[in-house]
């Protein structure tokens, strides 16, 4: 049976650090304020010369470092983000140019949060309908570019950053690598989180305006449903679970997910503390950091899911 396996994890963040501290000096708000109510403690921003694609590069060769492999070894690239460098071409294709990949082929998606997994979603299917054997997935975004800043409810939120995983080919009779993935959307409640300007309205200088009660309301209703359905598909119970990765975006969502499971707190990753929601790039982020510190180990068990604009959710089982 053909499946595809993560063999190589990387990320990057921006060196600028913009703590609480530092956004109570520019708007009404406290340190404790945001903390109580996102336990997000710091955000990293990118430079003014610092484009997605920069973020990307960074992150997808990290990636390929850790997984021992070069750009050529590659055969596709897909970049899931909501914060492009242009309106065209691709991010991806500019990530491709800088990592010199001189083969195969390169391409944006966009979903916003749940951006990182439709796209490993599109590297699983083609690594199992033998398109490809090697596929770069990264989350990268330079949230910052489409924050109001002097929107406490939305600017404290936010961070840039990105992150990388390489999936390879892999064949075997047993449940590993990805296990499986689900997607969904509904176009209906795409007014609860949104940057109402675009290309063919012809206003490019729009933000994020975000319904915060609804967005909240929907995170902990749809992710775990998601789960749920997709360990009983699998026929795998949560107790064998041995991580939950949701989406870094606030960790009163995270508590309130993990309790609808009915799953131990200490099994939820959470690393939105250190760089607040990158949108499409928390889980890749969050995936390295417990790879790379030795909490997420070979043989582990995990479930990833998210909720983004869109709507869009979904979810994955993953086997390290």
């Amino acid at each position: 049976m053909i499946s595809s396996k993560i063999v190589g994890v990387g990320s990057y963040l921006p060196e600028k650090i913009l703590t609480n501290d530092d956004l109570e000096q520019m708007l009404d708000t406290s340190d404790e304020w945001i903390q109580a109510r996102t336990g997000i403690k710091k955000r990293h921003i990118a430079d003014e010369n610092q484009k997605t694609s920069d973020l990307a590069t960074i992150a997808v060769e990290n990636a390929l470092k850790n997984a021992n492999l070069s750009s050529n070894d590659l055969d596709a690239l897909i970049l899931a983000t909501t914060t492009p460098d242009l309106i065209f071409p691709a991010t991806a294709v500019r990530v491709q140019n800088n990592i010199k990949m001189n083969s195969g082929f390169a391409f944006d998606i966009q979903a916003v949060c749940s951006g990182f997994l439709y796209a490993l979603q599109l590297g699983d299917s083609l690594i199992k309908s033998n398109k490809a054997k090697r596929v770069a997935i990264i989350g990268a975004e330079t949230m910052s570019r489409i924050i109001d800043w002097t929107d406490r409810s939305t600017c404290v939120l936010f961070g840039d950053g990105a992150g990388s995983v390489i999936l390879e080919k892999t064949e075997s009779n047993e449940h590993q690598g990805i296990i499986d993935i689900e997607l969904f959307s509904d176009g209906s409640l795409q007014d609860i989180l949104v940057v109402n300007g675009g290309v063919s309205g012809g206003n490019l200088d729009k933000k994020i305006e975000m319904n915060g009660r609804e967005v909240f309301r929907y995170a902990v209703t749809k992710m775990p449903k998601s789960i749920q359905s997709i360990m009983n598909k699998n026929q795998i119970t949560l107790e064998n679970l041995d991580w939950v990765l949701l989406h870094q975006a606030n960790e009163r969502i995270t508590k309130a997910v993990v309790d609808k499971l009915g799953i131990d707190i200490e099994k939820a990753v959470s690393t939105v503390s250190h760089h607040a929601n990158t949108s499409a790039a928390s889980i890749p982020i969050a995936l390295e950091h417990y790879i790379s510190s030795g909490k997420v180990k070979t043989g582990d068990l995990i479930a990833l899911a998210a909720v983004g604009g869109g709507l869009t959710w979904g979810s994955a089982l993953l086997k390290i």
